[in-house]
């Protein structure tokens, strides 16, 4: 088995890996700031859907929410189905959605009550306060659980599979039908270096935030 190869069609794969995780990002997470908005409404109904929402996407396995994406249109309503790349964008958007709004709802729920009321003293409008003194101190706390999570993402990228999707892990198994394993093992390194990456780019990101202290 040729091993540039293989590492070209590795690098095919990684590549789609490498379109779910950014897209999933640039969907979940101002979405995810919406539905904890939502979650911390004083208007009941908002609230009851955003949680009921939250609570059922974290309480259901990824897995089986991109086969009710890929597989429920045609099944349940006769439907054409979506292309498996767009059914797996949908599945992880609303998936990481749900944990990104948890995690924006604890980091603005985290910032002490007198900090707004310190804003509303000198005068200052909600807005104001929001950006000018709770969007710092939020920031400084959801770093460490959001860079974990989008690592974990990195990883999900490989359920993609599940609907035949040629992503890094998909393509690597197609070679264990010829009787060779060692591509599995290989996809190991792309994932390393990815997550090592991010974990370089979180630390340097904490670092730059230590001056402002919760």
């Amino acid at each position: 088995m040729n091993f540039l190869t293989v590492t070209t069609k590795l690098l095919e794969g990684f590549w789609l890996s490498c379109i779910i995780f950014f897209f999933t990002l640039f969907g979940a997470m101002p979405l995810g700031l919406l539905v904890s908005f939502g979650s911390m409404s004083k208007f009941r109904p908002l609230k009851i859907i955003s949680k009921g929402f939250v609570w059922v996407i974290r309480g259901t396995p990824l897995m089986l929410q991109l086969m009710i994406v890929y597989y429920g249109p045609g099944l349940m309503f006769g439907l054409t189905a979506f292309p498996k790349m767009t059914a797996v964008l949908i599945a992880f958007i609303i998936n990481y959605t749900a944990y990104f709004s948890e995690i924006y709802r604890s980091g603005i729920e985290g910032v002490p009550r007198g900090q707004y009321e310190a804003g509303q003293v000198l005068g200052m409008t909600k807005t104001q306060i929001f950006f000018k003194i709770i969007l710092l101190q939020v920031v400084k706390r959801i770093v460490p659980p959001m860079s974990n999570e989008i690592i974990t993402l990195v990883k999900d990228t490989s359920l993609a599979r599940v609907i035949a999707l040629m992503e890094i892990i998909m393509v690597a198994f197609t070679y264990t039908t010829k009787g060779v394993i060692w591509p599995l093992f290989y996809t190991g390194v792309f994932y390393l270096v990815f997550c090592g990456g991010l974990t370089l780019l979180f630390g340097f990101i904490e670092r730059k935030l230590d001056y402002f202290r919760v």
